[in-house]
C-alpha cells in the first residue's frame, strides 16, 4: 500500500477525483432537488436530467475516447475539468440573471466532457502505473467510487438544503477548477509519435472496432459486460417493489437496503484492495458475478427483511469485484494507444443493454412476476460467468498477444 502511495501519478488520480465526486454529487443532487421544487415534481422534468447524465455516454462515448487516444492524456484530463467549471460558472450567471431551465445545461456539459476525461485518465494508468499494481490502484480508485455512493447524496443534499441552489453551483465550479489544478502534478504527457501518413476520425474509429473484435479476450469482456448490463436494468426500477409487495413495508424501508448495499461496497472495496495482487483480474469478476448472482437469487425468492437486507449487502460487497475485474482486464489487455476506443465501445454496451432492460423491466413485472425478474437477473450473472470461463482457464491476459496491429 506504502508503494502504492509513493506513485505519483495514482496519488494524484486519485485526489483529482475526490474533488470531482464532491462536484458532481453535488451536482445531481442539487439540481434534482431543484428541478422537483420548480416544476412541482414533475416526472418529465425529472426524467429530463437522467437524460441529461447518460444520452451523453451513448452519444460521446466512442467519439471522446477516439480523441482520448489522439490527444494527450494530461492536458485532455485539464482541459476538461476546466471547461466543466467554467460551464457551471457560465450557468450559474444565467440562474442570476435568466432563466431556470439554463440548470440542465450544467449536467449536459460536464457528462458529455466526462466522455473525454475518463478515458484519459485509464491511458495514464496504462502508462504511468506498473502492471503488478494495477488491479491494487483500481481498487484504490473504486473504492472512492464507492464511499461516494454513500456520502454523495448526503453531501449534495446538505449544501442544497443549507446553502441553496447558486451555492451548489459555486461548490462545483470551484470542485472541478481544484481537480484541473490537481492534475497539473502530473508527469508531463509524452510526445506523440508523428507519423507520416494521418488518418481521419472515421478511419481511427473502425480501427477501434476492430482491434476489439480481433481480441478475444475483449469480446469476451464485452459479452460479459452486456450481459451484466441487462441484469442490473432488469432490477434496479423494480427493488422498491422488493419492500412494497414481497416484504409488505413501507416505501421508505428502501433506504435501508440501499445503505446495506452502499456499506457492502465500502468493505468490499477495502476487502479488494487486501486481495488485489493475489487474484487474477478474471477470478475477481467470476467471484463478483457468482456473489451478485446467489445475492438476486435471494431478493427474489426472499419474504424476510433481515434476509433482503443480507443480500442486498452480499451484493454491494463484491459489486467492487466486478468494476475492479473489468477494469484491469481492460487495461491489460490493451495497449495504450487503443484504451480510449475500448473504453468508448465497452461502457456504451454496458449502458445501452441496461437500458433496454430498464425500459421494459415495468412490463415485464406485470407480466411474469417480480420473483421471475430478480431470478431472471441471477440468471443473467450466472450466464456471464460462463462467457468468462475461457478467460479464467487462461493463466493470465497475454499481454505479447496485444502487441499485434
Amino acid at each position: 500500500m506504502g508503494e502504492l502511495f509513493q506513485n505519483k501519478v495514482i496519488r494524484t488520480i486519485l485526489f483529482s477525483v475526490f474533488f470531482l465526486q464532491i462536484g458532481i454529487w453535488v451536482r445531481n443532487y442539487s439540481i434534482l432537488l431543484y428541478v422537483i421544487e420548480k416544476t412541482n415534481e414533475d416526472p418529465i422534468a425529472v426524467s429530463l436530467i437522467s437524460v441529461a447524465e447518460f444520452a451523453p455516454i451513448f452519444l460521446f462515448s466512442f467519439i471522446g475516447g477516439t480523441f482520448a487516444d489522439r490527444w494527450k492524456p494530461k492536458k485532455t484530463m485539464i482541459w476538461c475539468d476546466l471547461l466543466s467549471g467554467a460551464s457551471i460558472f457560465v450557468v450559474l450567471l444565467t440562474l442570476l440573471f435568466g432563466s431556470w431551465k439554463v440548470i440542465f445545461f450544467a449536467t449536459l456539459v460536464s457528462s458529455i466532457l466526462s466522455q473525454f476525461s475518463q478515458p484519459s485518465g485509464m491511458k495514464l494508468f496504462k502508462i504511468h502505473v506498473p502492471e503488478e499494481m494495477v488491479q491494487l490502484g483500481m481498487s484504490m480508485y473504486q473504492t472512492l467510487f464507492a464511499i461516494f455512493m454513500i456520502l454523495g447524496p448526503i453531501v449534495g443534499t446538505y449544501v442544497y438544503q443549507q446553502f441553496g441552489i447558486n451555492a451548489a453551483i459555486g461548490i462545483m465550479g470551484i470542485a472541478f477548477v481544484l481537480s484541473a489544478v490537481i492534475l497539473m502534478f502530473l508527469p508531463p504527457d509524452e510526445e506523440v509519435e508523428k507519423t507520416e501518413e494521418k488518418t481521419s476520425i472515421w478511419a481511427e474509429m473502425k480501427q477501434g472496432f476492430s482491434y476489439v473484435l480481433s481480441r478475444r479476450s475483449l469480446t469476451l469482456l464485452g459479452a460479459c459486460f452486456a450481459v451484466a448490463g441487462l441484469a442490473l436494468g432488469l432490477t434496479q426500477p423494480l427493488t422498491v417493489f422488493l419492500v412494497t409487495e414481497q416484504l409488505g413495508l413501507p416505501k421508505e424501508q428502501l433506504q435501508w437496503l440501499m445503505a446495506a448495499f452502499g456499506a457492502g461496497m465500502i468493505l468490499g472495496g477495502g476487502l479488494t484492495i487486501g486481495i488485489a495482487s493475489k487474484v487474477k483480474p478474471q477470478l475477481l469478476l467470476a467471484l463478483g458475478m457468482g456473489a451478485s448472482a446467489l445475492g438476486f437469487m435471494i431478493m427474489g425468492i426472499s419474504n424476510q427483511f433481515w434476509l433482503t437486507l443480507s443480500a442486498e449487502f452480499l451484493s454491494g460487497l463484491f459489486m467492487p469485484c466486478i468494476h475492479i475485474g473489468i477494469n484491469t482486464l481492460i487495461l491489460q489487455s490493451t495497449e495504450s494507444k487503443f484504451i480510449g476506443r475500448v473504453n468508448g465501445i465497452l461502457n456504451p454496451l454496458f449502458m445501452g443493454a441496461m437500458v433496454i432492460t430498464m425500459s421494459i423491466s415495468g412490463w415485464l413485472k406485470e407480466t411474469f412476476s417480480l420473483v421471475v425478474m430478480f431470478e431472471g437477473a441471477a440468471l443473467l450473472f450466472a450466464l456471464g460467468i460462463l462467457t468468462m470461463l475461457p478467460m479464467i482457464r487462461q493463466r493470465s491476459v497475454p499481454p505479447t498477444e496485444l502487441q499485434k496491429s
